[in-house]
């Protein structure tokens, strides 16, 4: 009698270990993304990155970034799923040694290595998405899904932001003493020693499918058979290009706010980490109320709602250079951000045809989102380089000549904004009782809109289920 108790209790125990290991991981790899996703921008200008380059840091590693998850997809036919994951990881930890190297350089010229770098880096984290969400879906329980994610999620955001501010205390420490090379250089090693430690997590984790999949012989005709009919299903094809907008015309400013607090408002790093850290951790809190809100009003409406403010956002930063009043602004932004972030994902999910893969049609709405993210960049690169030149001819004098950048950038939203509104049509909402049906995770942060939710899986929830 024994023996099938052995049997049953080996593959619970084997499981139980590969969730702690995860969680494990989720706080390791945190630091990195932490590091890279808030001081990328500060450490740009720390090079001397010009408004230019800028445009570029934001614009060129996102497109790339975005076409690696069709990439992925098919690396999975050739390598399993954990040893891609496990690769990519350690890509990912010889980069941040990259990173160190050139704070430690303390040359010129260094922003187009940088460059280069971060499009690895986004590559690289493209490159892991799917395919960890296909491991963990086939790990975690159905029903345990909402609580195991929310769980981690928490882990990360708790550790992002210790990171957030001990990385500024540290990096305004060596500023004061013009060591902020010194600063940096400290940063990415932590990020290094982070995704080291997430390396072993991840190979200590069990993957119950350890073979590549097969690919269909007709796979290549089907993917674009539902790109054919995703597009010219109206409904979707409007919402994709006002989501692709909205954040295409934020890019023309995301990349400047770091630009005028560091460079012309001359803020320590630790009040920009501060700044920083208050609009992410207003994303993350509001997401509950959010989802809420959604479940009783329906997500075209508080997408609406969301969107109406959005275009007023950039606009705010002229009317005071106070710190304490730019977080009010950063808190008003996150409020936003999460709202639109968690809505546009839902209503994605309540549009696209009946028994349709959602992941395919949210990797099409991310790869259109990308190029429009990489137009905007550019455009608000080159528009802060004129807005030197543009500023000279104003009747009244400005503070700043980037305030050009963010009202362009205001005005733009309200264009994307206006011509969506007589084309948000109500989707005919899923049948599903509980948002948590639908599972994201904080999966990164970046400048355009802070916060970028993943979608994991769809699972039902039971109420009288306990944690």
């Amino acid at each position: 009698m024994s023996a099938p108790t052995s049997n049953t209790a080996r593959p619970r125990y084997r499981l139980l270990k590969t969730l702690e290991h995860s969680q494990r991981e989720a706080v390791a790899s945190s630091t990195m993304t932490a590091t890279c996703d808030n001081y990328m921008n500060a450490f740009a200008l720390h090079l001397g990155a010009t408004s230019i380059q800028m445009g570029f840091l934001t614009a060129v590693p996102q497109l790339l970034g975005s076409l690696m998850q069709l990439v992925s997809v098919w690396l999975g036919t050739f390598l399993t799923r954990r040893m891609l994951v496990l690769l990519t990881a350690v890509l990912q930890a010889a980069l941040m040694f990259g990173f160190a190297a050139l704070a430690v350089q303390r040359s010129i010229n260094l922003v187009s290595t940088l460059i280069l770098l971060v499009i690895l880096y986004q590559c690289a984290s493209h490159l892991i998405q799917p395919q960890w969400r296909a491991w963990m879906g086939s790990l975690v329980p159905q029903k345990q899904r909402g609580v195991f994610f929310a769980a981690r999620t928490r882990l990360t955001m708790a550790t992002s932001l210790a990171v957030f501010l001990g990385g500024g205390l540290f990096l305004s420490f060596t500023d004061i003493f013009g060591l902020a090379w010194l600063g940096f250089a400290f940063l990415f090693v932590v990020a290094m020693l982070g995704r080291a430690f997430s390396c072993y997590f991840l190979f200590s984790m069990h993957d119950p499918s350890p073979q590549p999949v097969v690919a269909g012989s007709d796979q290549f005709y089907t993917t674009l058979r539902i790109v054919r009919e995703a597009f010219s299903d109206r409904v979707f094809r409007h919402y994709s290009l006002f989501v692709a907008g909205m954040q295409g015309m934020v890019a023309i400013s995301g990349p400047f706010f770091a630009v005028y607090m560091l460079n012309e408002l001359e803020m320590s790093y630790f009040q920009y980490s501060i700044n920083q850290m208050v609009y992410i951790a207003t994303q993350f809190a509001m997401l509950p109320l959010w989802g809420r809100l959604n479940d009783k009003h329906g997500s075209r409406y508080i997408m609406l709602v969301c969107s109406t403010i959005m275009p007023i956002v950039p606009v705010l930063w002229l009317f005071s250079t106070s710190a304490w009043y730019l977080l009010l602004v950063q808190m008003v932004s996150g409020l936003v951000w999460s709202g639109f972030n968690l809505t546009t994902a839902n209503y994605l999910y309540d549009i696209r045809p009946h028994q349709t893969n959602f992941a395919t049609y949210a990797a099409l709405q991310a790869i259109v989102t990308a190029a429009l993210v990489f137009v905007g960049g550019i455009t608000g690169g080159y528009l802060a380089a004129l807005s030197a030149v543009l500023v000279d001819w104003f009747p009244f004098e400005l503070t700043s000549s980037l305030y050009i950048v963010f009202v362009a950038s205001g005005v733009l939203r309200a264009a994307v904004l206006l011509w969506f509104i007589p084309r948000a049509e109500e989707p005919r909402i899923r049948r599903r009782s509980h948002l948590l049906k639908l599972v994201y995770r904080v999966a990164r942060y970046n400048s355009v809109n802070g916060i970028v939710l993943d979608w994991l899986t769809v699972t039902e929830k039971d109420d009288k289920e306990k944690p």
